[in-house]
């Protein structure tokens, strides 16, 4: 096994050392190439070991923020507060992945009821704009662009959390934001990864800088011309006002108050159509996870549309036919069915998921004799040029942060939580320290399509977070970010588990493939895609024989050593009978996974 994706290691976060001028001699080259991973004792030797404890666990983005939802557990706070003090922390440290712009979904195990309960906390678009107003508003644009005023659905971070915390919570809530307010007033230094995105978010946003208001954005994150730089200070004071204010008033501080109307005063002046009435009646929406038994008594588990995270359980159905496990992990053949299976069930997103309040889900695209169906289309011989949606019978769906905790009575938060694209619509109202997402980017114009924009409707969602059970009872949290690289990352890390033996760590430190491509949510429903087969990217550590074998079948395959386009990744198992917990972070990330 050790062969197999050896060459992870350092080459997606290693920086190139400085050119050396010596007698004509060309600069070293990077040091990823100069040098290779030391040895492990145990495990494999391009991993690490995972975080033990028993008391409680935390795994984010950030370790400041792991370290605040720990302080949260160890005062008495339930996983639920923890992880939504971690995730207001994230907000300020990660502004490129997410913030209270933004949506926020999670799946949350309680055992007192010994339950799961799912939690969309999804925005709307304005009640009072209609599909052909918006047209009007976009001229000869085909699509909703990523920047301005149009884009922007409500945000939904705020409500799901007080509605998570009425149910679940014990600590105040001003008790668990007081860190974050602390953190961007005093100042904290900014991580690696995410000096790294704010640059690149700077340079995009520079870019489009004519088609939007970057002035509040740019003076909140940029207010020197450039971006923080790894290991600076930044502060934040007007989110560590907007964070008092919400912990002391609640929730109608951000929806139905005097924020309220700066926010939508501030869009309206952008080009919005957005009312003080659209924020007031916002509300979450507690909803039903569903599962799906791959093998070994091990069951996937995810939230219903308007998320994509049925996707994975229709790719659990697909690859449930075919034992991976004859196969190494990193060869091509078990390369090649879990592609096609991604490119099955994603024919389905593109042309059935949507908000449900508007469009029916089939559920039977969730049964086990379609995923048998599906499964049959897939060629062993070659990558088909084109697939297209199922026929199910109509029965009744960027960049992110996803974080996990698991408290000591054995509850377990998988949260996720996004603007988006990038750190957002680049639109950020004054005074308030935010950006505001740009979800609604992901409409379809197409009046026939399940997904197609209309007044107070929620656009299809890429964020997800999982759960995974076996033997039927509560076993893991599990998220991967990165628009659609979510589901196919939830399976890959599934199946680097269950058939392939790894710890939590190696499953998400081994190599990825993100397949992009293939027919879109915002595409019209007639007509040709605009990329059938599209573009099969993986990391470095597939093996180089394994790449050319996937070309010869027929796939594009792109090899990129950067790590970023991979998804970030965090899990906590718990053992059902000791309570010992089991913790991995993301090696692409500046994160940490710690107990106690």
């Amino acid at each position: 096994m050790n062969r197999i994706l050896a060459a992870i290691g350092l080459a997606s976060l290693a920086l190139p050392v400085a050119a050396q001028e010596q007698a004509g001699k060309e600069a070293l080259p990077p040091v990823d190439q100069q040098i290779g991973a030391g040895g492990r004792p145990v495990g494999a030797s391009w991993s690490r070991s995972p975080v033990i404890a028993q008391h409680g666990m935390a795994a984010t983005e950030q370790p400041l923020a792991t370290q605040v939802a720990l302080d949260i557990l160890k005062a008495g706070g339930t996983a639920v507060d923890a992880a939504i003090a971690a995730n207001a922390a994230m907000g300020l440290m990660h502004p490129t992945g997410n913030g209270i712009g933004g949506d926020l979904f999670a799946i949350i195990y309680d055992p007192a009821t010994q339950q799961l309960y799912g939690i969309n906390g999804s925005g709307r678009s304005p009640k009072g704009q209609t599909l052909d107003q918006l047209k009007a508003k976009l001229g000869d644009a085909d699509a909703l662009p990523s920047v301005g005023a149009l884009p922007v659905t409500i945000p939904g971070t705020i409500d799901a959390w007080f509605t998570m915390h009425g149910r679940f919570g014990k600590l105040p809530m001003d008790r668990l934001l007081a860190p974050t307010v602390t953190y961007a007033r005093d100042g904290f230094p900014v991580s690696p990864v995410v000096a790294a995105y704010l640059a690149g978010n700077l340079r995009a946003f520079e870019r489009m800088s004519d088609q939007f208001d970057f002035t509040n954005a740019r003076a909140t994150w940029f207010a020197d011309g450039e971006a923080p730089k790894a290991g600076e200070i930044f502060k934040n004071p007007d989110l560590a006002r907007t964070l008092q204010s919400i912990g002391a008033s609640g929730r109608d501080a951000f929806y139905d108050g005097e924020l309220t109307d700066r926010m939508v005063d501030y869009l309206r002046a952008q080009g919005s159509a957005f009312t003080r009435a659209d924020f007031a009646a916002h509300r979450s929406e507690w909803v039903e996870p569903a599962c799906a038994a791959y093998r070994k008594g091990f069951e996937l588990c995810e939230l219903p549309p308007n998320g994509q995270g049925f996707a994975a359980l229709q790719m659990v159905n697909i690859l449930k036919n075919v034992d991976l496990a004859q196969w190494e992990r990193g060869s091509p053949e078990a390369m090649h069915f879990m592609v096609e299976a991604k490119r099955l069930a994603y024919e389905d997103v593109a042309r059935f998921y949507a908000d449900p309040d508007f469009a029916s889900f089939p559920l039977d695209l969730l049964s086990e004799s379609y995923g048998k169906a599906r499964f049959a289309l897939i060629d062993r011989t070659r990558a088909n040029p084109e697939f297209g949606p199922g026929e199910p019978k109509l029965e009744g769906p960027g960049d992110t942060t996803y974080l996990t905790v698991v408290d000591g009575t054995g509850m377990m938060v998988s949260l996720i939580q996004s603007n988006y694209r990038g750190m957002g619509s680049g639109l950020t109202a004054p005074g308030t320290g935010f950006m505001f997402q740009d979800r609604g980017e992901l409409y379809s114009l197409d009046p026939a399509h399940p997904n197609a924009y209309a007044p107070a409707k929620r656009p299809f969602q890429t964020i997800i977070p999982a759960f995974v059970k076996k033997d039927g009872e509560p076993y893991m949290t599990l998220g991967l970010m990165g628009g659609g690289m979510q589901p196919q990352g939830h399976v890959q890390v599934l199946v680097n588990i269950v058939d392939y033996g790894m710890n939590l760590q190696e499953a998400g430190d081994a190599a990825r493939f993100n397949h992009d491509g293939g027919r879109q949510p915002t595409e019209p429903l007639e007509g040709p895609t605009a990329d059938p087969l599209g573009t099969l990217y993986v990391e470095a550590g597939i093996p180089a024989e394994t790449v050319e074998a996937l070309r010869a079948l027929g796939h594009k395959v792109v090899v990129d050593p950067t790590g970023v386009q991979f998804g970030g990744y965090e899990a906590i198992a718990r053992d059902p009978e000791t309570g010992v917990l089991t913790g991995a972070t993301e090696m692409r990330k500046d994160g940490q996974a710690a107990g106690y």
